[in-house]
């Protein structure tokens, strides 16, 4: 017989569950309203939750699940995406609680007349349940679907906080500058919430005043759970910073000179986590002092013909990696690089990673990134944001850091980089980007 699992753990029913600027709301108004919710849901298999305020993104989570519906988390709303998705799932419809267009599909507005009876009794769903289908981000291609069931949500969330959290988090406040419809999101900012008995505060600051802001108002103990990019913004701030309890960052490889100076900034440790949409969360290591990754309880990889495979139960089915790893054990690796990153040019081999590595290490470049724009292309090109530097200076910079094979041609300047909300570069929006400049 199937386990079961329940959609949330909190100490008791009056516990703070989100944080809405002045209003905290309880355990049992969230499962008092994830009933309301679930009794108003259209009679359709599918839903794609584009809610933006965290607390109702859960809402609608916990009441898709009641109804056995399956939340669809795309990579983003465009009217290009929600078509593919009604081509590929017909039986369809998306809930939003902000204007965004819906296009062909069946929408439902967050509702804000529900009448609410605070509510004790928590749901539970077995844990073969279908709960989620995210998607890759697009960074190497098209974005594909990825299902995981909700056995795989709960059990992935009950070991990240074993991982992350100790008795002086209990309670703490997760302060998140992710969108919650992405993999990473939807982990650390809702279900490590919902599984360790957190509050979650409701909106997604992205600037470094509003963090700061909403750090402030959370007070201690707190979490702030964001990326590279948002760190690197944050700590070149020269204010002060508010101190947190732990920092967590994921979505791009962090360098242990930023995880220093924000451990710093913040008074806190800072944990980095690994993972991808087809896995889910994989490892964490404390990057300020450690090269070396370690798996979460419960998850083991193993190598075979050149590739590595996630299994266990966090993970669900054993899934393929499409990093390169360098495995020490079956719960310690080296994170190398990702095979789509592998270019060979004039017989010779480096990555992406290593070179736009390079790139951001020379001096008066803000950001960057190399770009392959055809896989059997022979030359790379390259972006970089550089308000005091040309392109010729930068060149003659990377020709002592790289084979000249490596070299880009062209290096072209940009005010900025398409990075989309996790701070990643789609790779359909750098090949627009380079569109614009052939």
């Amino acid at each position: 017989m199937t386990a079961s699992l329940p959609l949330v753990r909190y100490p008791a029913p009056d516990a703070a569950l989100a944080r809405r600027g002045e209003q905290t709301i309880s355990c049992a108004t969230y499962l008092g309203e994830v009933a309301a919710v679930a009794a108003r849901l259209p009679g359709r298999s599918r839903v794609i939750n584009l809610c933006q305020d965290r607390y109702r993104f859960a809402v609608m989570l916990g009441a898709a699940l009641v109804r056995q519906q399956v939340t669809l988390l795309p990579p983003n709303a465009t009217p290009g995406m929600l078509a593919q998705l009604t081509t590929a799932y017909p039986d369809l419809y998306l809930c939003r609680d902000t204007a965004i267009e819906a296009g062909c599909i069946q929408a439902m507005d967050y509702p804000d007349d529900l009448t609410i009876a605070p509510e004790s009794s928590v749901p539970s769903f077995p844990a073969d349940q279908p709960a989620i289908v995210l998607f890759t981000s697009g960074s190497t291609g098209m974005p594909q679907p990825q299902p995981r069931s909700w056995g795989a949500l709960a059990t992935s969330a009950q070991a990240a906080g074993l991982r992350l959290l100790n008795d002086g988090l209990a309670g703490a406040t997760i302060v998140a500058t992710v969108p919650h419809q992405h993999s990473y999101g939807i982990e650390s900012s809702v279900m490590l919430g919902l599984s360790h008995g957190l509050v979650l505060d409701c909106g997604r600051p992205l600037l470094p005043g509003d963090i700061v802001t909403r750090l402030q108002a959370a007070g201690r103990p707190s979490i702030l759970v964001t990326t590279p990019v948002h760190l690197k913004a944050l700590v070149a701030d020269t204010g002060d910073l508010p101190p947190v309890d732990l920092v967590v960052s994921a979505t791009a490889p962090l360098t242990q000179d930023l995880a220093a100076l924000a451990e710093s900034r913040f008074r806190a440790s800072l944990v980095e986590i690994y993972g991808c949409s087809e896995a889910g969360q994989l490892a964490t290591r404390l990057t300020a002092g450690q090269a070396e990754w370690n798996c979460l309880d419960g998850i083991t990889l193993r190598q075979e013909d050149g590739h590595t495979y996630a299994s266990g139960e966090p993970v669900g089915s054993p899934q393929p990696l499409s990093d390169v790893i360098e495995l020490h054990s079956p719960g310690r690796f080296l994170l190398r690089d990702r095979f789509a990153d592998l270019v060979n040019i004039a017989g010779k081999r480096n990555s992406i990673g290593y070179l736009t590595h390079q790139l951001l290490a020379v001096p008066g470049v803000k950001d960057g990134v190399f770009l392959l724009p055809q896989a059997d292309s022979a030359r790379l090109m390259a972006f970089a944001v550089a308000p005091d530097q040309d392109a010729a200076a930068i060149t003659a910079e990377l020709r002592l850091r790289i084979d000249p094979a490596f070299l880009p041609r062209p290096l072209i300047l940009v005010d900025a980089l398409p990075r989309n909300s996790l701070g990643k570069l789609p790779r359909e929006a750098l090949l627009a980007l380079a569109k614009t400049r052939s």
